[in-house]
């Protein structure tokens, strides 16, 4: 997984831990949900000063971005 990839999922992962559709993170960030749907998808390349609006709005640091994604772990339920 190159640095983009775990980008994406990591923001994608830190918006849906906070219960918000991709229109409620743009709109708070400032940017399009055009552009949030392509970082999601790791299809741009994201700046410094977009990654400080995310963290903040997501009451986040920065660095939780990059951090290599857990495993779940599935159980068996029954």
């Amino acid at each position: 997984m190159d640095l983009r990839e775990r980008f994406a999922t990591n923001l994608r992962r830190l918006r849906n831990d906070k219960g918000w559709s991709q229109d409620d993170l743009a709109l708070k960030a400032k940017i399009s949900r055009s552009y949030l749907s392509q970082l999601e998808k790791g299809v741009y390349y994201v700046s410094i000063k977009v990654i400080g609006r995310l963290a903040e709005k997501l009451d986040v640091e920065p660095e939780e971005f990059l951090k290599r994604p857990t495993k779940r772990i599935r159980t068996k339920s029954g």
